[in-house]
């Protein structure tokens, strides 16, 4: 039998167990189920509410970088350096995007998968670099702002040291498996 079948078969089971299984567990336990999850949702909703000023202003802040050519200037400045570790000058815009937006940089690595196909090595390096990144200034400032906290210290900082670390970890890792 074909590995991609049975993994396939494994991960479709085990999705259906979660989902399935937690509520029905939860009744057999007699649990209300439903009522529960409404008053689950009923207590984030307030948290929503302050979560959202945050999310628009840092989804406008990325769209207005995106729209003035930053990214490509950037990109294109930084190509000498770039090459220098193996970094392919196309990934920039997406480790550039990946701390303020996951799904800005999931529009940037499918723009970069479409143009050079899935098996290039730019779209291995970029699927490799969000899996290794985090989007830090999207998570400080909706869940730090979402409660209430105005100092971040050190987090921002170390964030994108960790950022960088995992830039520089996927180049090198695609490079070493892949080339």
């Amino acid at each position: 039998m074909n590995v991609e079948i049975i993994s396939s078969a494994i991960s479709n089971g085990l999705f259906l167990l979660l989902v399935a299984g937690i509520p029905a567990y939860a009744y057999l336990r007699k649990v209300k189920v439903y009522e529960s999850f409404i008053e689950g949702a009923k207590e984030g909703f307030p948290i929503l509410l302050k979560v959202i000023p945050h999310l628009i202003a840092m989804l406008v802040a990325i769209g207005m970088l995106r729209a003035s050519g930053a990214f490509e200037t950037l990109s294109k400045w930084l190509a000498p350096a770039l090459s220098a570790i193996g970094m392919p000058a196309e990934t920039l815009p997406l480790a550039l995007v990946r701390p303020f937006s996951g799904s800005a940089a999931n529009g940037v690595m499918a723009e970069l998968i479409t143009t050079h196909g899935g098996d290039a090595f730019i779209s291995k390096v970029a699927a490799t670099m969000m899996g290794s990144t985090e989007t830090t200034f999207y998570v400080v400032a909706i869940y730090f702002g979402a409660v209430g906290i105005k100092r971040t210290r050190h987090a921002i900082p170390a964030g994108l040291v960790s950022d960088l670390v995992g830039v520089i970890a996927a180049v090198l890792v695609c490079r070493w498996v892949f080339l």
